[in-house]
């Protein structure tokens, strides 16, 4: 399965969790031998200034991170493109989902989904699209960028056990007629991560619904990184999800 990944998203660019050292390495040491890895290009300012606020970006810019978060912005789109023919996963950082049009938080600058998905559908790719942000943390900047544009459907899925969790998933994706089913990959909710609810094999079905999803609606399916802090198991569960996708 085609993997967009850049060795520049191993750059140390700011303290936070999701810059540390070693946690993009990990999840290229699980993936090594097993997917091929394409080479993103950064989102172009138009493509960003679609999305987000002329302040924001001059912001983004000020903190001396806009050239990592638009690499990490054209990661996604690449992503996209690529799912409009096959499966394929993003390992980019910064994450997104928490960027809102003129505001950022949660490790995010720009919000790469949002980004990917407007040059899709600014360019008659897609009619509708349904977001899965699996991550442990809500995604509100997904939610107030794309809550209200008509072709989106978005689910942040809860439960008190994994059994209901994954139900919820499942009968989401049942229920969707999109034709691109994206998802913002946080791994954070793994038993040994912050959430401490799903297991390993919980991100391959994930994984398997979504690509079980496209293929029903004659559609495509990619996923991005989000969250997931411990290194440990972060290139497991990524690889994990991504066999998932790649299942036939």
């Amino acid at each position: 399965m085609k993997v967009v990944y850049s060795e520049e998203y191993k750059q140390v660019y700011s303290p936070d969790p999701a810059s540390n050292p070693g946690r993009i390495e990990a999840i290229e040491f699980a993936l090594a031998g097993i997917v091929d890895y394409i080479e993103p290009q950064p989102a172009s300012e138009e493509d960003i200034a679609a999305v987000h606020t002329e302040k924001h970006i001059a912001d983004v810019r000020r903190e001396g991170v806009y050239d990592i978060a638009a690499l990490a912005a054209g990661g996604a789109i690449k992503a996209a493109q690529i799912a409009l023919a096959e499966p394929c996963f993003a390992v980019i950082r910064p994450p997104g989902h928490h960027a809102s049009a003129g505001s950022a938080w949660g490790f995010c600058y720009f919000n790469n989904m949002a980004i990917a998905l407007g040059k899709l559908k600014s360019e008659d790719k897609i009619k509708k699209a349904f977001v899965l942000d699996f991550d442990l943390h809500v995604g509100d900047g997904n939610i107030n960028i794309l809550g209200d544009k008509g072709y989106v459907t978005i689910l942040n899925p809860s439960g008190q056990n994994r059994n209901e969790y994954l139900k919820v998933v499942q009968n989401s994706l049942a229920k969707t007629d999109a034709e691109m089913i994206a998802v913002s990959a946080g791994f954070d909710n793994h038993e040994n991560d912050w959430g401490g609810l799903l297991k390993i094999e919980d991100y391959k079905y994930m994984g398997k619904l979504v690509r079980e999803t496209a293929r029903r609606n004659q559609g495509g399916c990619f996923g991005i990184l989000e969250g997931g802090y411990n290194h440990a198991v972060l290139g497991k569960n990524v690889l994990a999800f991504v066999e998932g996708l790649e299942e036939e």
